[in-house]
C-alpha cells in the first residue's frame, strides 16, 4: 500500500475515533445534565405519632440538582383515600436547577370533616424532581408513615378547687382523668401551672398548685386543662373568689456609704456597668433585678413531679425586718429615685446565723445571683420552691437532698443587703407567693391535706 493510502486510512481512523469520542462525551454531558441521579430530600416533621381533631401536617422537601417538579401528600384509612396536598412547579429552564430548590409546607387537617374515624391511618408523601431518569418521570422519594387518628379529648372531672385567694396567695385544684399519657394543669389568666399525680397510689387523680402574683387585680379566667399527644384538649372552668389585699408601703434610704460598699461587689460580676455610683446602683436594682428574676423563673421550669415536703415550712428564728410584697420607694439625698417590690420576707437574728432548709427537697442552685447575692434554691416537688439569699457562706451543692435539719448556709450581706439577714421566698411554679401561708400548719391542713383526704372518697 502506498504511503498516501496509508496516511489517508490513518486520517479516517483518527477522525472516526474523534467523532466517537465526541458522541460519547456529548452523551455523557447530556446524561450528566439531564439524567442526574440525586434523590429529593424529604422530612415529615409533624405530627409524630398521632393525628388529632385539628392537626397540622408539616414537611420539608428539597432537591439541589434539577429542582422539585411535583409534591403530593395523601392519607389512607382502609379503602378511604384523600389527597391533602398536591403542587406542581413549572420548569424555569432546560439545564441545572430548573425546578424549586426547596419547599416547606404546612397542611391543616381535620379527620372528621374528611370522613376519617379514630384508628390507624397512613400518610404518603412523594416528591419528584426534574431529572429525565425513570423514563422521564424523574427521581422520586416516597415516605409512608403510620399514624393513629385520635380526635377524642381527655376526660376530666374536678374533685376540689380553691374557693378564695388573695394576691400573693397559693391554691390547689384536685381533679381526675382516666386517660394516660396526658399533660394536665391549671390556667389562671393565661399562665399555666402543671399538675401532678397526687402520689398516694392513685393513678388517675392529679393535684395542681398555683400561685397568684402580688400584682393581680382580679381573676378573669381559671380552668383545668388536659391535653393528649394528639393535641386534643379539654378545659373545665372553675371559679375562685378574688379577695383584694393592700401591701405595706416602705421607704428605703440609699446612702453614699452603701453605694461605696455595694457597687464594687456588683462590678465583680457585672463589669460592664457604667456611669456614676448612683447610675450603676439603679442599673443593678432594675435591669439586673429583672435578669435575676428571669433566672429564678427558669429554675422553676422543670419541677420534681414527686412531693418531697411533708408539713409546714420552717421559719428561721429571728425578728422580721421586711414582709412579702412590701412596696418600696428608694430615696437618695431626700429624693425618690426608684420603686420596687420585695418578693419575700427578711429575717435577722445574729451575724452569720445558721440557716436550715425550710422543708425536705433537692438543692437546684447554689451561686451568686445579683441582687440576691449568694443564693440557694430548693425544689420541694410538684412546683413548690424555696429561695434563700444574702448568704455569707453556702454549705450545700446542686443535687443535695436536704431536710429541716440540714444547715444550707449562713446569713450575710451579699447582694442588695444593707445588713446581715436572710431573705426567704416561696415560689409556686415560678410565681413568688407569701411564705406565711406555707409556714402555717392550719393553712396547709385546710388548703391541701383535708381536700386530698376528702378526694379519695369522691
Amino acid at each position: 500500500m502506498s504511503r498516501f493510502k496509508r496516511s489517508r486510512s490513518r486520517s479516517k481512523s483518527t477522525f472516526f475515533i474523534i467523532f466517537l469520542l465526541l458522541i460519547i462525551g456529548g452523551g455523557a454531558a447530556a446524561f450528566f445534565l439531564f439524567f442526574e441521579g440525586g434523590l429529593p430530600q424529604v422530612t415529615l416533621s409533624s405530627p409524630e405519632h398521632y393525628i388529632g381533631k385539628n392537626s397540622l401536617i408539616m414537611f420539608d422537601a428539597a432537591d439541589r440538582k434539577s429542582g422539585i417538579r411535583e409534591i403530593s401528600l395523601k392519607i389512607t384509612q382502609g379503602n378511604l383515600v384523600k389527597e391533602l396536598y398536591r403542587e406542581q412547579f413549572p420548569r424555569t429552564g432546560f439545564t441545572g436547577m430548573i425546578g424549586v430548590a426547596e419547599k416547606q409546607v404546612k397542611v391543616p387537617f381535620n379527620p372528621a370533616e374528611s370522613g376519617f374515624k379514630d384508628g390507624p391511618a397512613s400518610l404518603t408523601l412523594q416528591v419528584h424532581d426534574y431529572s429525565l431518569r425513570a423514563f422521564l418521570r424523574g427521581n422520586s422519594t416516597k415516605i409512608v408513615k403510620e399514624y393513629e387518628i385520635d380526635t377524642t379529648p381527655p376526660k376530666l372531672s374536678i374533685l376540689h378547687s380553691e374557693r378564695y385567694i388573695n394576691p400573693g396567695g397559693s391554691g390547689i385544684v384536685i381533679y381526675r382523668s382516666p386517660d394516660t399519657d396526658i399533660t394536665t394543669g391549671v390556667e389562671i389568666d393565661g399562665r399555666f401551672h402543671p399538675g401532678f399525680l397526687v402520689g398516694d397510689g392513685r393513678d388517675d387523680t392529679y393535684i395542681c398548685y398555683f400561685g397568684l402574683p402580688y400584682s393581680a387585680q382580679n381573676i378573669d379566667a381559671s380552668a383545668v386543662v388536659a391535653s393528649d399527644p394528639a393535641g386534643n384538649q379539654r378545659k373545665l372552668p372553675f371559679s375562685v373568689t378574688f379577695k383584694a389585699k393592700k401591701f405595706q408601703q416602705d421607704r428605703i434610704n440609699i446612702s453614699d456609704g452603701f453605694l461605696n460598699k455595694k457597687i464594687p461587689e456588683f462590678n465583680q460580676y457585672y463589669p460592664d456597668m457604667k456611669g456614676s455610683l448612683l447610675q450603676q446602683y439603679l442599673y443593678t436594682n432594675n435591669e439586673i433585678r429583672t435578669e435575676n428574676n428571669q433566672k429564678i423563673s427558669d429554675l422553676c421550669a422543670e419541677p420534681d413531679p414527686e412531693r418531697q415536703w411533708q408539713g409546714r415550712f420552717q421559719r428561721m428564728p429571728g425578728s422580721s425586718r421586711a414582709g412579702y410584697a412590701d412596696q418600696r420607694t428608694y430615696y437618695y439625698q431626700g429624693k425618690p429615685i426608684d420603686r420596687q417590690v420585695h418578693l419575700g420576707i427578711d429575717l435577722a437574728s445574729t451575724r452569720k446565723a445558721d440557716v436550715r432548709a425550710a422543708e425536705n427537697g433537692t438543692v437546684i442552685f447554689t451561686d451568686y445571683l445579683g441582687i440576691y447575692g449568694n443564693m440557694v434554691m430548693i425544689d420541694h416537688g410538684q412546683g413548690i420552691f424555696s429561695l434563700y439569699s444574702h448568704f455569707s457562706q453556702i454549705h450545700v451543692s446542686p443535687g443535695d437532698i436536704v431536710d429541716k435539719q440540714t444547715v444550707i448556709g449562713q446569713t450575710g450581706t451579699t447582694g442588695m443587703a444593707g445588713g446581715d439577714h436572710l431573705h426567704f421566698s416561696v415560689l409556686v411554679n415560678g410565681v413568688f407567693v407569701t411564705p406565711k401561708e406555707w409556714m402555717d400548719q392550719h393553712w396547709i391542713d385546710v388548703t391541701i391535706e383535708d381536700p386530698l383526704t376528702e378526694s379519695r372518697f369522691q
